[in-house]
């Protein structure tokens, strides 16, 4: 199955691919032909071209910065890049515009709207996210990072942590408990905090890979504005909420792409390790492929509720358990076909630590390996698997709700 787009449409599909075509590198391949220690400069430069052409965020209103696309042409946009293994961004952007950016259209003051869009695109403002904390992981209502109002300013005191590139950004948006008196999940207030102040203090964590992509934050009175507020004080779990649809949701448009070229390498690779013609690793294979057609039939309903206007709602839990359920399968059967080879990997290390390697990865053995890795978070970032199978449970089954501790 595949989805039919209206005549009118393939003229702007074919600017888009002039776009990419005229715009990245001779013999582009993806971002994986790139050296890792090479790809958050071309990043930066590429997210200059991006920005110039008001293509970061081109569903947006022009009037913040954004492209002014429709639903539609928004869809060819990501799907076109996708196939290209372009970057819609920087490391960033998956805060600033998919989560911060979309959750301010939504929620945001006319003022919000105006100071902070065209600051996020422009990248005078680089966002990461304040949610998860050492006793509020996937119980987010259990957060501990208390905001109280003295004046016009919230003064921030706890800590953060698995802060992804927080070494990297200059603001942060948390979830902070502004009411100790009011039930867990309303007593917290969103709030948008610049970094460059006294009391922040950004400490990396060192990952299994080697990389430091995840962070600790700690707030020692730090302050923000009083107006900092996004919804309104005391709302902060549904601000919080619609924040994660959004984290969840858009993804399922592109990632069966990503995971279709994913696919493909492995099958070269077990072409080129002698394994493709053993019974057991080709029935592995077949499954692989059998989910991965699945997930592209998730994608086209995600991308059927985008054009009709919807909202991110509970079913991106059924996209983000899918997907990240399926990554640790197929890369555990990569890890089976390199055998020994595994443990001394060598080549190019992967130069992210979410989802996939990025498209146009050579077929080195340290690609596959540093991916396996990655898969094992796949699971707890962005909501765990076991909170995913609640939300799918509870909101959109209506099954009773787990008994709550006293």
């Amino acid at each position: 199955m595949n989805p039919v787009f209206p005549p009118e449409s393939e003229a702007f599909r074919t600017r888009i691919k002039q776009f990419l075509t005229d715009s990245l590198p001779d013999g582009w391949a993806g971002l994986g032909g790139i050296p890792s220690d090479d790809v958050l400069a071309f990043l930066e430069g590429w997210r200059t071209i991006l920005f110039e052409h008001r293509l970061l965020a081109p569903q947006w209103p022009a009037e913040y910065g954004g492209g002014g696309l429709t639903a539609l042409e928004t869809v060819i946009v990501h799907q076109e890049f996708a196939k290209a293994g372009a970057p819609t961004g920087g490391p960033n952007d998956l805060f600033n515009i998919g989560m911060l950016g979309n959750t301010l259209l939504y929620w945001g003051t006319p003022e919000q709207k105006s100071h902070y869009l065209p600051r996020l695109l422009s990248n005078e403002h680089v966002w990461c996210q304040g949610y998860s904390e050492p006793n509020a992981g996937s119980d987010l209502a259990g957060l501990g990072l208390r905001a109280v109002l003295d004046g016009d300013e919230w003064v921030l005191n706890g800590q953060k942590i698995w802060t992804t590139y927080g070494h990297l950004a200059n603001h942060i948006f948390v979830v902070a408990r502004t009411d100790t008196n009011a039930r867990p999940h309303a007593g917290m207030t969103f709030l948008l905090v610049p970094m460059d102040q006294p009391g922040i203090e950004v400490r990396p964590i060192e990952m299994l890979s080697g990389d430091s992509e995840f962070n600790e934050v700690f707030f020692t009175d730090v302050r923000c504005p009083r107006d900092a507020v996004l919804g309104e004080v005391g709302n902060g779990w549904s601000v919080a909420m619609t924040l994660l649809g959004f984290e969840r949701g858009e993804a399922g448009a592109v990632l069966p792409v990503r995971f279709r070229e994913e696919l493909d390498r492995l099958l070269v690779l077990a072409a080129d390790r002698g394994r493709s013609d053993d019974p057991l690793i080709r029935q592995r294979l077949a499954w692989c492929y059998s989910k991965v057609e699945i997930m592209r039939y998730l994608g086209l309903r995600t991308l059927t509720s985008f054009l009709a206007g919807h909202e991110p709602g509970p079913d991106a839990a059924i996209t983000k358990l899918y997907w990240s359920e399926y990554h640790q399968v197929v890369t555990e059967l990569a890890v089976d076909i390199l055998g020994a080879e595994a443990m001394v990997p060598h080549g190019r290390w992967p130069s992210s630590s979410l989802s996939t390697d990025d498209p146009g990865s050579p077929p080195d053995s340290a690609s596959w390996v540093g991916t396996f890795f990655t898969a094992r978070a796949g699971t707890i970032y962005a909501g765990t698997s076991q909170i995913q199978r609640n939300i799918i449970g509870e909101r959109i089954l209506g099954l009773p709700k787990e008994p709550r501790p006293s």
